[in-house]
């Protein structure tokens, strides 16, 4: 399976609308493509034409993609309640609401089985996937029974790009904090680093693109601006968009703009590179 995943240092780094960038530019240029997030928390949701739900995020990032948005795409969502409760969507259908604790001791060995199921079905159906984490995969308190960020990555055999939020201050700590705190085989996942939400003059971080190179051996692949009034909602907004209004042109697009000025500002060349010289465990074998 082909594809790349992208994970980032914290939550709210940019991670959904790169993936759905990366969904139309990967479109444009004629493969077939879907998003993936394996389990996704939210409250903002999306309904498939078979009456599915899913996380809104995949939904948008289908639509980017040129598909039709499927149960596949997010075969977990958790729908947060009071009292540190969940309502647990499985591909597409809800089916009770569960304790955090509760879902960690009774549910992992379930979901491992269900994302691969998930993903075997979309690897059968397109050419290549864009997967998205979720927060960061170094919260050790979590990592045990992590199902979204590196346990994902594994499952798909997919190469990871690394972004980091640079508007809210400590980048330089947080990429290479998280990548120190991965195992030795999570680490070599990581192929790459995006530095996303800069402000300013990009070749006024040419020092600092230097530095995290050399201390981390990895490319930086883009450093893309902080994109204001996107109109495309994202998984932590607090906007009441309607996925089904923005359809046919007006969607198109917006979709076709964000993915232009994210080429813009990133090594196309080199993020392919990255996908498609990945050598996934089959074929070492």
């Amino acid at each position: 399976m082909k594809g790349i995943m992208i994970q980032g240092t914290s939550s709210d780094v940019g991670k959904s609308l790169i993936a759905t960038a990366l969904c139309r530019a990967f479109a444009n240029e004629g493969y077939r493509v879907a998003p993936f997030k394996s389990q996704n928390m939210c409250n903002f949701t999306y309904t498939t034409k078979e009456g599915k739900e899913i996380g809104r995020a995949q939904g948008l990032q289908a639509e980017a993609a040129k598909t039709a948005a499927s149960e596949w795409m997010n075969p977990i969502l958790l729908k947060p309640k009071p009292n540190q409760k969940s309502e647990v969507v499985l591909l597409g259908d809800q089916i009770g609401t569960v304790t955090g604790r509760g879902y960690k001791d009774s549910f992992y060995k379930a979901g491992l089985e269900t994302i691969q199921m998930a993903l075997e079905k979309l690897g059968g159906d397109y050419d290549l996937l864009v997967l998205e984490g979720a927060g960061s995969p170094v919260e050790i308190n979590l990592k045990e029974k992590e199902l979204v960020n590196m346990k994902a990555a594994e499952m798909a055999d997919v190469p990871v790009v690394l972004v980091a939020d640079i508007e809210r201050g400590g980048v330089f700590a947080s990429i290479v904090g998280t990548l120190e705190l991965l195992s030795p085989e999570e680490r070599q996942r990581v192929q790459g680093i995006i530095i996303n939400k800069f402000h300013g003059k990009p070749e006024l971080f040419e020092d600092g693109i230097k530095w995290i190179e050399d201390k981390t051996k990895l490319p930086v692949i883009g450093v893309l601006p902080y994109i204001n009034n996107h109109h495309i909602p994202v998984e932590d907004s607090l906007s009441s968009f309607d996925s089904n209004e923005a359809e046919g042109e007006v969607a198109d697009k917006r979709y076709d703009e964000l993915a232009k000025g994210m080429l813009k500002h990133l090594d196309w060349e080199k993020l392919k590179e990255i996908v498609f010289n990945w050598r996934t465990s089959d074929e070492i074998a």
